[in-house]
């Protein structure tokens, strides 16, 4: 469900039953002369439109604005758009510590953008991740007060630990796409693999006529894609997800 049309008699409905609560994670960012800036965001939000036609989830509005980097073109006429990790980091305390104050316990950020890298982290996604991390220890300190870990209740925290049982849990991010994914769909930037995702995900943010106005070496192999590659990249995305927001 959209959280914006949520009535509250759903939202508690949603946080009895531990729904996954979403929030589609990216940038504004060049990506060619042949495709939308939006690239990256489109991919999570239309991919959890398809999943939340076979599972329940909540999906937040997605955000748009974080750090694109100007790495692939200046923003001059190309449209890339910049907000810093160090911006990002306090809006995100603040969304993912309302969201627990709301109630929700398994809330999660999905990112496309530079993912690559997304063991060693990049900018976005450090960010959130601090964020959510900083967001559970203040809103285990409002809920419990200072102690709450070193208190005679926690005793069993390990054996819990052990068991899957994990208040850090509460708020993870992830790639759209999974390591597992290396080598069976192409990773790039406006190429033949994220090209075909939007060809097959959402086709209006493509302009074929306009392949041969690239300059970029990254662009090369973006006239190769195909609606067929971006479903068989979709179905893989999918199985990601249902193994990250599963229940």
């Amino acid at each position: 469900m959209r959280y914006e049309l949520m009535l509250p008699h759903q939202i508690r409905k949603a946080i009895a039953e531990n729904w996954p609560v979403v929030l589609p994670l990216g940038v504004l960012e060049y990506h060619g002369e042949h495709m939308a800036v939006g690239m990256d965001t489109l991919a999570v939000i239309k991919t959890l439109e398809l999943y939340e036609k076979q599972a329940d989830i909540v999906i937040l509005p997605a955000f748009y604005y974080g750090a694109a980097s100007y790495a692939v073109a200046a923003p001059e006429g190309s449209g890339s758009v910049q907000v810093g990790g160090n911006q990002l980091a306090p809006f995100g305390e603040e969304l993912f510590y309302s969201l627990l104050r709301i109630g929700f316990r398994n809330i999660h950020a999905i990112i496309h953008h530079q993912t690559e890298n997304f063991v060693a982290g990049m900018p976005t996604d450090l960010a959130f991740k601090t964020a959510g991390r900083q967001a559970i220890f203040r809103f285990l300190e409002k809920q419990r007060g200072e102690g709450w870990w070193g208190s005679n209740e926690m005793a069993d925290y390990y054996a819990g630990h052990a068991a899957g049982e994990n208040f850090f849990n509460w708020v993870q991010v992830h790639p759209l796409m999974s390591a597992a994914m290396n080598g069976k769909y192409p990773f790039d930037h406006a190429g033949i693999g994220e090209t075909s995702l939007m060809l097959a995900l959402c086709p209006e943010a493509v302009d074929a006529g306009r392949f041969g106005e690239n300059t970029g070496w990254y662009t090369a192999s973006a006239k190769e894609a195909s609606a067929e590659l971006g479903q068989r990249g979709v179905a893989m995305i999918l199985d990601h997800l249902r193994a990250i927001l599963g229940r």
